[in-house]
């Protein structure tokens, strides 16, 4: 039997695909002044000073029995991710990068079955596989080759699927704990990166000011803000349920790209419907069942 939904949840989950399908456009922004090493490690680094107060004070918290959850959380989940989605969009269309994003449902299906030993059934498994057609798709450039840089976009989202998993595993925690402490265990490599980067090229390029804001905006809201509302999502119905935001982020991320004139073609559509079509069937595990008809008494 389905689990009700509380109106919380729905409103939670348009928040998250408004939010994080503006946050393609606004790496594609960063990129214009820095690098996409340096746009992640801004992105992990200032998400960390945003959370760091709330980190201190659950500090206490932290212990055997949770700490390898909420390294595996942050590092698969946020600080891998950051580095990356805007490296993949030094090559590929922001829209294109919310698109392949679609797919972190199947891989939270497929590591919840493979690794975390969840139940599921016949519908779900085909969902999975329309999904990764969908994302073929996707990649596909012609003559069987594939869009190497939409991989890494795949690699993060195959990642995300773990994470999704694991936030579920750590019982004792509510959702802005463990963001707060998954920054705080992780961010780290992000912050030795910073302290040897060299910003006096980025400093020089037209904008850069403006470009930073728009990381800050990003690191605020796209990881601080969101991931909050995400843990806290997945804690109160399942990683299933959570990541099925990728439903709305492409469209969000489109419309970004569109705006910023990115070309989107029919083969792409076609393929995003593909992968929709596999989340939705995730989603409905009564897909394949037939409904009884109803008798007139």
């Amino acid at each position: 039997m389905a689990e009700k939904r509380k109106i919380w949840h729905w409103i939670a989950l348009v928040i998250l695909s408004l939010i994080w399908g503006t946050s393609y456009i606004l790496m594609k922004k960063g990129l214009e002044s820095f690098s996409p090493y340096q746009v992640g490690a801004l992105r992990i680094v200032i998400t960390f000073v945003c959370l760091l107060p709330v980190a201190l004070k659950h500090f206490r918290f932290l212990n055997k029995s949770n700490i390898l959850s909420i390294i595996i959380i942050g590092l698969f989940g946020s600080v891998i991710p950051a580095f990356l989605f805007p490296l993949a969009e030094t090559r590929i269309t922001s829209s294109l990068a919310g698109m392949l994003n679609s797919l972190s449902p199947v891989f939270t299906l497929l590591f919840g079955i493979t690794i975390y030993k969840r139940k599921a059934i016949k519908s779900q498994i085909a969902g999975v596989f329309l999904g990764l057609l969908g994302a073929i798709g996707l990649l596909y450039t012609g003559s069987f080759t594939f869009n190497v840089f939409g991989l890494l976009v795949v690699l993060a989202t195959l990642l995300s699927g773990i994470s999704s998993n694991e936030v579920s595993k750590v019982k004792e925690l509510n959702g802005i704990k463990i963001t707060s402490l998954s920054f705080f265990v992780t961010s780290p490599v992000a912050i030795i990166y910073l302290c040897f980067s060299d910003f006096s090229g980025p400093m020089q390029s037209e904008n850069w000011v403006r470009n930073l804001c728009f990381i800050g905006i990003l690191a605020a809201l796209g990881s601080a803000t969101a991931l909050v509302i995400y843990y806290l999502l997945i804690r109160d119905t399942s990683p299933i349920f959570a990541s099925s935001v990728t439903y709305f982020i492409p469209i969000v991320a489109t419309f970004w790209g569109l705006a910023d004139n990115e070309h989107l073609s029919s083969s792409m559509l076609i393929s995003v419907i593909l992968i929709f079509a596999g989340v939705y069937i995730i989603n409905r595990p009564d897909f394949f069942k037939k409904r009884r008809p109803v008798s007139d008494e």
